[in-house]
């Protein structure tokens, strides 16, 4: 299916436009305070969309479109229909905390804003040019602005907005000039076409370089990666809680499979310029990460700094699917490693389907943290202090049970989740060889257990102070949600395979690096 306008490929993007120009007209005539029927409409809305795309992906749909910008492949269809169930997650933990807080008053602003940024990340998944990245950033960008900025009443909102909003366009120029760089060089924007220029060495080797460096950057501040972390803290802190969830899930997926196209599609051809640049945003992610969390007395800061470590170990998948430069001695430790694991395509594959199974981990356990403080935090309550989880498995024992869950996925606790999410990363650097980093990245993780596992201290040993904070009453809906979210971190722990397996199958039979 190589029509150069074939719309049926564009199908779930052009459903969810519709039905979010739906959603909006029907909240201009909603006059009710909690905006029940347009939070319906909004959740059936992504529903469809989801059947959609997975009855796309069932069949087999695939294809490029609009002139190559656009491409539909079996990795689009899977970061499309987990994004879908993440944003779907996402409201219904969040929906009793925006309307306490006066936040659906004025209107659905929450829910529209939201669908366009889910559209912004398809078009990011589904990008297949450079022009395509940077329209989908920019439409995600800017709705998530505007998300932060909703309780504009609230001083310490305001100010997260407004630092999210400066950095925000400071890295998009940056990444814009980045993409400028690159199309001077090549002389194309097609991720396919630069790929293929490089290849056959038809590039001005200088100003491509140049970049990639700004490319890289830009994507490392929407990945949250240091150093380009300086708004994540703030923003997880201050923007309101729902709207914190909105940022930190579903979007990083988005973020994730661009980088992971622009790097393996695009510039594979010079790996050894920015396998190094990963090298060092890994590093400096796992140790601002975990040694600034050690610190924090404010929940959502410590998850902002969590965020910035993980971000680290999806940085030492990426740079794991390319070989290192280099085991020429062939009596190295590098080699002899290399020769006994064996190193070809199937390697480079485990790799970057590695880095995406943490991806997806990480986001998983994202929501159930986060679906916890929601709960927790009922009108005229913020939970955000470590201090305000004392005494939960007292008052809560089931939320305290799936926080348990969710910090020790997070600090790679067996029989997890996160335990064999952080041992395939750590796999995949033995097998490029980069044994140091893999040790480095052990005693990080160890590092971070600590805060962790603090947190779980908090719940469960700790003494309440002061009068104790009855959670929110929930749905039956979202506890079964909750539930599953909850669970699954320990069903995918034992039964880690078949994740596993379809993320590298994906990932092999989507990228044209294989």
């Amino acid at each position: 299916m190589q029509n150069s306008f074939d719309f049926a490929l564009a199908l779930p993007e052009i459903l969810l436009l519709i039905l979010t120009a739906g959603v909006l007209l029907l909240d201009a005539f909603n006059k009710s305070e909690g905006r029940h029927s347009t939070f319906a409409l909004t959740q059936l809305s992504l529903v469809v969309v989801g059947i959609v795309i997975f009855w796309q992906w069932g069949n087999g749909i695939y294809g490029t479109s609009f002139g190559g910008l656009f491409r539909v492949d079996s990795l689009a269809m899977f970061l499309k229909l987990l994004s879908v169930i993440a944003v779907l997650m996402t409201l219904l933990y969040g929906r009793q905390y925006a309307e306490d807080r006066g936040m659906l008053v004025r209107g659905g602003e929450l829910y529209t804003l939201t669908m366009f940024s889910l559209l912004g990340q398809f078009l990011m998944i589904s990008a297949n040019h450079l022009l395509m990245v940077y329209l989908g950033v920019e439409l995600l960008s800017f709705s998530l602005y505007a998300l932060v900025a909703l309780r504009r009443e609230n001083a310490k909102v305001t100010e997260a907005a407004m630092k999210y909003f400066i950095l925000g366009a400071l890295a998009s120029g940056v990444m814009l000039y980045g993409l400028s760089m690159i199309y001077g060089a090549t002389g194309d924007l097609n991720l396919a076409a630069i790929g293929r220029s490089i290849a056959e060495g038809d590039v001005l080797r200088l100003p491509l370089v140049f970049g990639v460096v700004f490319v890289v950057s830009g994507l490392a501040f929407k990945l949250t990666a240091a150093p380009f972390h300086m708004w994540t803290p703030d923003v997880y802190e201050g923007a309101p809680t729902t709207v914190t969830l909105i940022i930190a899930a579903a979007p990083k997926l988005a973020a994730f499979v661009i980088v992971l196209r622009v790097l393996t599609d695009a510039l594979h051809g010079i790996a050894i310029d920015w396998q190094p640049m990963l090298m060092l945003l890994a590093i400096l992610s796992l140790l601002v990460g975990n040694l600034t969390a050690l610190v924090q007395t404010n929940f959502k800061r410590l998850l902002a700094y969590s965020a910035i470590a993980h971000m680290g170990f999806v940085f030492l998948g990426l740079l794991s699917g390319v070989d290192v430069a280099g085991a020429e001695d062939p009596n190295s430790l590098v080699a002899m490693i290399q020769r006994m694991l064996g190193y070809d395509y199937a390697v480079a594959a485990y790799a970057y389907g590695a880095a995406l199974f943490y991806m997806i981990i990480y986001v998983l356990t994202t929501l159930v943290t986060f679906g916890i403080i929601l709960v927790l935090s009922h009108k005229g309550f913020e939970c955000e202090r470590i201090d305000d989880l004392k005494g939960l498995s007292k008052r809560h024992p089931m939320l305290a049970f799936f926080l348990l869950l969710s910090m020790f996925s997070l600090a790679g606790i067996p029989p997890l989740a996160g335990f064999y999410a952080k041992l395939s990363i750590l796999e995949a650097l033995i097998h490029a060889g980069h044994i140091g980093v893999a040790v480095y990245a052990v005693i990080m993780s160890l590092i971070g257990a600590f805060y962790y596992i603090r947190v779980v201290k908090v719940a469960y040993f700790d003494e309440p102070e002061g009068e104790q904070h009855a959670p929110a009453p929930m749905g039956l809906v979202t506890k079964w949600v909750l539930g599953i979210n909850g669970l699954l971190l320990i069903v995918l722990g034992i039964l880690p395979g078949g994740l596993m397996q379809l993320s590298i199958n994906v990932v092999q039979n989507s990228l044209n690096f294989f």
